[in-house]
C-alpha cells in the first residue's frame, strides 16, 4: 500500500497528540484508530509518566478495540501512530486482529537518534512490527515527518 492524503492527515493528528504528551511530561507518542468509513473512533497519547511503562497509546487502542469492535470491524480498522509500535504493542495489535498500521517514524530511526545523543537504549528489543506481527499490513516510516519527530524525541530523551 501507499500513503495517501488521508493517511497524512491522520499522521498529523498523531503528531499533535505526541506534542500534547510531551507538553504534559510524557514521551512524545500519539496514536489513533480509524474505522472502515474513515471515522476516528479512538485516539490517545503516551501516559507513561506515572510509572506504568505499558501505558502506550497503541496498547490502549488494542484494548479499546477488543471491547468495542467486532472482529470484522477490527480487521477493517487502520491504526495511525507517530512512532512504530514496540513489540508489546505489535503483539496486542495482532492478538486483537486489528488491520493496517501506518506510522510516521520507525523504531530503527528512534534507536539511531538515541544512539546519536548518547541515550541508553530501551530495555526491550526494538523489533519491527513485521517481525512481531508478520501478518499485519504496515506502511512507514513517512519521510516528511522525520525532522518533526526527531525534534520531539530530542526534547524528551536528550537531557
Amino acid at each position: 500500500m501507499t500513503v495517501a492524503a488521508d493517511d497524512l492527515r491522520h499522521l498529523n493528528r498523531c503528531i499533535e497528540l505526541a506534542r500534547e504528551a510531551l507538553q504534559d511530561g510524557d514521551q512524545p507518542f500519539g496514536s489513533l484508530l480509524v474505522d472502515a468509513d474513515g471515522v476516528v473512533v479512538f485516539e490517545d497519547r503516551n501516559r507513561v509518566s506515572g510509572g506504568d511503562q505499558t501505558q502506550h497509546p497503541e496498547f490502549a487502542i488494542a484494548r479499546w478495540a477488543a471491547t468495542n469492535l467486532d472482529p470484522a470491524q477490527r480487521a477493517a480498522a487502520v491504526t495511525y501512530t507517530s512512532g512504530e509500535h514496540c513489540p508489546m504493542c505489535s503483539a496486542a495489535h495482532a492478538w486483537v486482529g486489528l488491520g493496517r498500521i501506518v506510522y510516521a517514524t520507525s523504531s530503527e530511526q528512534l534507536g539511531g537518534w538515541l544512539g546519536e545523543w548518547g541515550v541508553a537504549p530501551s530495555p526491550v528489543a526494538a523489533l519491527p512490527i513485521s517481525v512481531v506481527a508478520p501478518g499485519v499490513p504496515i506502511d512507514g516510516p513517512v519521510a516528511e515527518f522525520a525532522d518533526t519527530m526527531k525534534g520531539l524525541y530530542e526534547a524528551a530523551f536528550r537531557r
